[in-house]
């Protein structure tokens, strides 16, 4: 029992205690934890500097000893009523504080790692041909994006601009996107890095990955279909890259960890899991747009796990650093309500998504908000809360003199 009051049935309980960076006005961001309807101020309770940085990446560096430690005794504090007069002045209410993006990011990978989004999007682009390629059930597939453009949710949504070409149109003309979609994923955060030149195994993926947030890849799948060939995603997916402002830690997912999907072929040893111990997770996604949920994608059906996409990560030996965010890709399951991205659910803009209000969409509009949460299992029955990652669609910036300059 703890001596805070928890709201029943929250997902910021003592099993949970995800970390953050947050503000108060007139005050610097630093490292909170949230419990329950409340954020507990580290930088104060603990004294220790490390959580005064604005960002988590000290504390991550660390490694699991120190992260271990501190989560025992932030437990031992919320439990026992001796620490109460010490810790509760630095309780404070969680709709006072600002959220900012809660580390430093290093490098970010992402993923595409669910079979059901890849023979979705095979079956549409490649019709005549296997939905997977090749590769796909040998190795994680993977882009390296670009750090400086993930943000903390809230971030608005600006519209991309870039070259696009229809198949009809005879030349490709630059514009605002007009096929802005969104990928329901989860990402993974680094804290402990390793050596240039060393692989990461299978079995040390918790030495390394701190934990866990949520993600939103946004991507302008117009931009996307015409630069991807020869060498894949580029400016379809860097304009912005949306995150939860809570992290998740690694050691509160314990109970959600199941075994992934039966694979169809032999995997090398790098990659072969099954005697290290399994690490899909049992996270259930929920995708809502403007207020309407549209689908509850099922990450425990993710083909490749975390500790898979990183052991592949570096077995070229590609150096680890703290701050690094890698992604699942999105997440999508058999059902046409478990669909990540609204390229699938409105079929590659041929079946139209109707919404409660009797409006339809395809691809978003202009004033759309999109809001991702997820959840997994606790203990007891309980459920960890991983927060949300929330955007509002803004128009592009897109003057008069860029319209003519698009028509060249």
């Amino acid at each position: 029992m703890s001596w805070p009051d928890l709201p029943a049935g929250t997902g910021f309980g003592l099993a949970n205690l995800p970390y953050g960076v947050f503000s108060t006005p007139g005050t610097a961001p630093r490292t909170g934890v949230a419990v329950g309807d409340s954020v507990l101020d580290l930088a104060a309770a603990t004294g220790d500097p490390v959580h005064a940085t604005g960002s988590l990446n000290a504390f991550m560096a660390q490694g699991p000893e120190a992260w271990a430690a501190l989560r025992q005794r932030l437990r031992a504090w919320l439990t026992d009523e001796a620490h109460r007069s010490a810790v509760e002045p630095h309780l404070l209410p969680r709709r006072d504080v600002s959220l900012h993006l809660p580390v430093e990011v290093a490098d970010y990978v992402d993923f595409y790692s669910s079979r059901h989004h890849a023979e979705n999007l095979g079956r549409m682009f490649r019709p005549d041909s296997p939905p997977l390629t090749p590769n796909w059930q040998h190795l994680p597939i993977g882009y390296h994006g670009r750090a400086g453009t993930v943000a903390v949710s809230g971030t608005p949504v600006v519209r991309p601009c870039g070259q696009r070409k229809a198949p009809a149109d005879e030349a490709p003309t630059l514009g605002p996107s007009q096929r802005l979609d969104i990928e329901a994923e989860v990402g993974f955060l680094v804290g402990v890095g390793s050596v240039l030149g060393a692989r990461v195994p299978l079995a040390d993926f918790s030495q390394h990955v701190f934990g866990v947030c949520l993600v939103n890849d946004w991507s302008a799948r117009d931009l996307q279909a015409w630069e991807y060939v020869p060498l894949g995603p580029f400016l379809g997916k860097s304009f912005l890259t949306s995150v939860s402002p809570w992290v998740v830690p690694l050691a509160a997912l314990e109970h959600a960890r199941v075994p992934p999907p039966a694979r169809d072929v032999p995997l090398l040893p790098y990659l072969d899991d099954a005697d290290a111990g399994p690490w899909g997770l049992d996270i259930a996604l929920e995708v809502r747009l403007n207020g309407e949920l549209l689908s509850c994608p099922p990450f425990r059906e993710m083909y490749w796990t975390a500790a898979q996409q990183l052991a592949h990560l570096t077995v070229n030996g590609a150096s680890l650093r703290t701050g690094d965010l890698f992604a699942s890709g999105t997440v999508s399951g058999p059902g046409e309500d478990q669909r990540g991205s609204l390229i699938e659910l409105s079929w590659g803009g041929r079946e139209p998504i109707t919404l409660a209000d009797g409006s339809t969409r395809t691809f978003l509009e202009d004033g759309d908000v999109v809001t991702l949460t997820a959840s997994a299992p606790g203990p007891d029955g309980s459920r960890i809360a991983l927060g949300e990652v929330t955007g509002r669609v803004q128009p592009a910036r897109w003057t008069a003199t860029d319209r003519q300059e698009g028509r060249r």
